[in-house]
């Protein structure tokens, strides 16, 4: 690590000369370290003294607060305290509150929680008792409907509440106005299930208390800080404050304690943020507390700054002060922003204020970045008109006249296989989790000799120029129709999300245009691979590996560096468990090593042998040697890329469990990779691996650009149309790949544009459910010598519905699924070919049986 010292002091020397030079005044990165919310106030709540305990949420696009309670007089000054009824909608942000009626009481001091179908307002307090109540409030009309449901299972307020999944949960709280001591409490209303009632549930194994911090977070729910109420040496009644936190998950109903707050944050508003934060605004550390009664109205007022909990390096950060300390009070999200409504902003005085905060734009790149990634897109564009004076037959253009070496064509099936978004998601999923999938990667050390035996002569020998010729010399012309067609609809889905997904996480953490990330790559990419072919598309796939893996690993050692080196990631990520791999689990529904290694095998069989994507790469070489090397290559690549991406994700993790404060509560956790490259790394260096992330989205697309293209010219046009010239062939195979590219691309901007992700995973998960019977339908032909087209045809559809009931219907790991998808269409195949004969046909060299 000593040894990067001087490199790493030279970059930034580097970019210190560019800034001096003026060319970084205006893009230069903002600072490391998380970034606050910027506020702005809204329309000032009708009630002129604010209130404390409302009850806040949204419902049908309206913000609602209801309820609470102030003093007239300040109690300081002999002052009591008033209870209100009213309800205050807010319709737009530009508008101004109305009161859209009235609680049944007055009310304050309850929990609330906004559900899909209105807001659920739990407990509470009047001026003389505590209540049991739960009601739901939803904005009909400009009016507000009021819906009972089950009451507590006792009467509190001063709780904590939150929503997990579709069930409430109730933690805290005090039982009565004269309570001597605070509730520990933990209870559950899951509004899915009918009759609707109140589950009683273990509590935390801490104190009793009320008035705790109460948030859900990646599928566990934390109880933080609050107060436990004691009797002091007078014999009346005084607060502990709190900072332990807890929790929960209700898969397993284990709590388990995590890392202590840094200051004890009593009725604070809290909300989630992002995949992996909890923001706690202010809150009431104690610090004032004993007091009270000295201060009077010249109390300093509570805590004015935000905190951030990270759920997966369990660590907490200061995201710096913000411009209220309001207690007593619940945040919401409302129209992309954070509220939080009027509280408490001091001892006996209330605010009237509404707060609404987000996250400042982000703006990390800088000029030399912008230039480092306009080389390398040019780079691109230069390989793919030099290429192009070579791609003069449809030879040329789908398999490179079968010239290419066996080493680029290895790294290119490593490149193709690595898209931008494994490129981010892998290390993603080391830094949230562990090293578990590093045996799916494993998975292709073991299929590699099968497909060199036993699927690969067959590809070479027949000189085929897809995959699916093979289907109809084996079976019939209607499954070699049947494999392309399942293969062209796929991977024109795949297309548009490796086109969207890395462009959204670019912009999320660089500030980049998400529109013009996609354009560019998809325009780009698809320019480049209608010039030069498959040509192109290898040559600027050799590149991008090259890129990609140099980014990988410059990352890894300025990490290293930066962490203390290679000792402390052993340490810390052996201490936190981050190197777990192998889970002796028989369960089927779980990441034991037994599914994840076999699983993936028959995952990765599937892509190997009926992928025209991936086939096509090795049908490039010269011949059946050349090819089984490029699939070596991808091997010998492929296992160090693996320790490499894996490593990379466990150095992130210490990396920001060390600096918390760096991490940016609204970039998502696949994003985490670009989110350090962009903020940490120098000037200049982050431009260059940002680039990679380019490049491994563009190393994904052409490869189904041009194999869709192939397909569709040899298996369909060419197919049926046999007196088609070469040249015509030519020309219709550049203007498909020019029509799937453009249309790819819109695709994608119509994607980030419109919220019909949701539709389009259907999509892709309809089409996926073909992939395993792909795989059985090589194996079919192959293994067998009495499976027959109308046989395989049953088999594949069979395995379609079968793994759609074991998606819908079973709890088994999706890794089974490629599994069950062949197994199914191997074994249905072939008792369907013995009931449903198909023409005799001349089986020589097409099975291991037969082969000339």
């Amino acid at each position: 690590m000593i040894l990067l010292q001087p490199v790493k002091k030279a970059l930034r020397a580097l970019a210190s000369a560019t800034k001096a030079a003026g060319l970084l005044a205006l893009l230069l990165p903002t600072a490391s370290g998380a970034e606050p919310y910027t506020w702005q106030t809204l329309a000032d709540l009708p009630e002129p003294l604010g209130v404390a305990g409302p009850f806040v949420g949204t419902s049908n696009g309206s913000l609602v607060v209801a309820g609470g309670a102030h003093f007239p007089v300040s109690p300081f000054q002999g002052g009591t305290k008033v209870w209100i009824d009213s309800v205050y909608v807010l319709d737009d942000p530009e508008s101004q509150w109305r009161q859209a009626g009235r609680l049944d009481r007055p009310l304050a001091y309850g929990g609330s929680v906004t559900t899909p179908e209105g807001i659920v307002l739990l407990g509470g307090s009047d001026s003389s008792r505590h209540y049991a109540d739960v009601i739901r409030l939803r904005v009909v009309d400009g009016r507000i409907e009021k819906e009972e449901l089950p009451d507590l299972p006792r009467a509190c307020a001063n709780i904590g509440a939150a929503m997990l999944g579709n069930a409430i949960y109730v933690a805290g709280g005090q039982g009565d106005p004269g309570s001597r001591s605070a509730l520990r409490n933990f209870w559950r209303l899951d509004l899915s299930r009918e009759p609707l009632q109140w589950e009683p549930l273990e509590p935390w194994r801490g104190p009793p208390r009320m008035l705790p911090v109460v948030a859900t977070q990646d599928g566990a729910l934390y109880v933080i800080s609050g107060a436990e109420l004691l009797t002091d040496d007078a014999g009346g009644v005084t607060r502990r404050f709190l900072t332990d936190v807890w929790r929960y998950r209700p898969e397993s109903g284990v709590w388990d304690p995590v890392a202590e707050a840094p200051r004890a944050m009593v009725a604070a508003p809290a909300i989630a943020e992002g995949q992996s934060h909890i923001l706690v605004f202010g809150g009431d550390d104690g610090d004032d507390f004993l007091r009270q009664a000295e201060l009077g109205d010249d109390h300093p007022g509570f805590a004015r700054r935000a905190l951030a909990y990270h759920t997966i390096t369990d660590t907490w950060a200061d995201l710096g002060a913000t411009p209220f300390g309001h207690v007593t009070t619940t945040a919401v999200r409302w129209r992309g922003q954070v509220i939080v409504a009027s509280g408490e902003d001091r001892p006996g005085h209330r605010s009237s204020r509404v707060y609404a905060g987000a996250p400042p734009p982000k703006s990390h790149l800088t000029a030399v970045d912008t230039v480092t990634m306009a080389l390398y897109l040019l780079s691109l564009v230069i390989m793919g008109l030099y290429l192009s004076r070579r791609g003069k037959s449809t030879e040329d253009f789908f398999l490179a006249g079968r010239r290419i070496p066996w080493w680029a064509a290895g790294l290119s099936i490593f490149g193709t296989q690595l898209s931008a978004i494994t490129f981010m998601t892998i290390p993603a999923k080391a830094y949230a989790t562990d090293w578990v999938f590093f045996m799916a990667n494993v998975a292709i050390v073991a299929i590699a000799p099968i497909v060199i035996v036993f699927y690969l002569p067959f590809f070479q020998r027949l000189r085929v120029t897809t995959v699916y010729e093979y289907l109809e010399l084996r079976f019939n012309v209607q499954v070699r129709l049947f494999a392309s067609l399942a293969f062209i609809l796929f991977q024109l889905g795949r297309m548009t999300i490796v086109l969207f997904l890395p462009a959204l996480a670019l912009s999320t953490v660089t500030g980049m245009n998400v529109y013009m990330c996609i354009l560019v790559t998809g325009l780009l990419c698809t320019f480049y691979t209608v010039l030069g072919g498959i040509e192109a598309v290898i040559w600027t796939d050799v590149l991008q590996v090259i890129v990609l893996l140099g980014g990988g690993l410059l990352s890894l050692a300025l990490i290293l560096h930066d962490v203390g080196g290679l000792g402390e990631v052993v340490q810390t990520g052996a201490a936190d468990g981050k190197f777990h791999m192998i889970d002796w689990s028989w369960d089927m529904t779980t990441t034991s090593v037994w599914i994840v290694l076999f699983g993936s095998m028959f995952a990765n069989l599937g892509v190997y042998t009926s992928d025209q994507s991936v086939v096509q790469r090795y049908l490039t070489t010269k011949d059946e040697k050349a090819a089984a090397r490029s699939i070596w290559t991808n091997v010998a690549v492929g296992m160090p890329g693996t320790v490499l991406w894996f490593g990379l994700g466990t150095c992130l993790y210490v990396f920001y469990k060390q600096r918390p404060g760096d991490l940016d509560p609204g970039v998502s956790t696949d994003a985490i990779l670009p989110l350090f490259i962009a903020k940490e790394l120098p000037s200049g260096v982050s431009g260059a691996i940002i680039a990679a992330v380019f490049a491994a989205t563009m190393s994904s697309l052409d490869s189904s650009l041009h194999s869709i293209s192939t397909v569709v010219v040899t298996d369909f046009y060419r197919r049926f149309r046999q007196a088609a010239t070469d040249l015509d062939c030519l020309r219709l195979a550049k203007r498909v790949t020019a029509v799937l590219g453009f249309a790819a691309t819109v695709t994608a901007l119509l994607l980030a544009t419109y919220d019909f992700g949701s539709l389009w995973d259907v999509f892709l998960e309809v089409m996926g459910l073909f992939g395993g019977a792909l795989g059985g339908l090589f194996a079919l032909g192959i293994f067998t010598k009495r499976a027959t087209g109308p046989g395989a045809l049953v088999g594949a559809l069979t395995s379609a519905v079968v793994l759609y009931l074991v998606r819908t219907y079973t709890p088994l790991h999706f890794l089974t699924y490629a599994a069950v998808g062949a197994s199914v269409c191997l074994l249905v195949g072939y008792a369907a070919s013995l009931v449903l004969p198909g023409r005799p046909k001349d089986l020589t060299g097409l099975t291991v049986y037969t082969k000339s």
